[in-house]
């Protein structure tokens, strides 16, 4: 409900010199590819099974390789410590790809259930799913934001303005530090 993936879509759509990645969008593609990958993604997802976080990662890293930018933002990701320490410890071994920042879009619980339930897009758009999803964006919160903190790599942005004043402060960052 922060507006994470329609800041970042936006923000690419405006800069020709930035790609925008989702990662459920790429694991789709990748099955939708027929590839050797889309092949093994396709046995977790076709049954609901969670995909192995080193594919998810191995996923990420070559659609950023084969982007046609320099600059990739990667919308939600990672949602978890293990998810967070696993990409750190790819990253740690690969050369051709650095994490710039990881930027934190906050919103209050207020706005983003307002948002959320608001939009209407599907069966899971309701209080209980939203409820959980909540308590599993928070519990590993502030675990994520100190440990890129000490990396000095976290921005935060305020969620709570127009479309217009979060992209502009967002894209003005992004472009900022390459």
């Amino acid at each position: 409900g922060s507006g994470k993936t329609t800041d970042a879509e936006l923000i690419a759509q405006n800069n020709e010199d930035i790609s925008h990645y989702s990662t459920g969008d790429m694991l789709s593609a990748e099955v939708a590819s027929g590839s050797e990958r889309g092949i093994e993604l396709d046995s977790y997802m076709s049954k609901g099974n969670i995909v192995p976080i080193s594919i998810v990662i191995e996923t990420i890293i070559t659609a950023i390789k084969s982007s046609t930018t320099d600059i990739v933002v990667i919308d939600g990701y990672p949602r978890s410590l293990e998810q967070m320490y696993e990409l750190d410890r790819y990253l740690s071994n690969e050369d051709s790809v650095t994490l710039m920042n990881v930027i934190e879009v906050a919103v209050s619980e207020q706005t983003a259930r307002d948002r959320v339930l608001g939009r209407n897009r599907g069966a899971d758009d309701n209080t209980e799913v939203f409820d959980n999803r909540m308590k599993v964006y928070i519990e590993p919160l502030h675990d994520i934001q100190a440990f890129y903190k000490t990396k000095n790599l976290l921005h935060l942005i305020s969620g709570e303005g127009t479309i217009e004043e979060i992209v502009s402060e967002m894209g003005s960052f992004i472009v900022s530090k390459f």
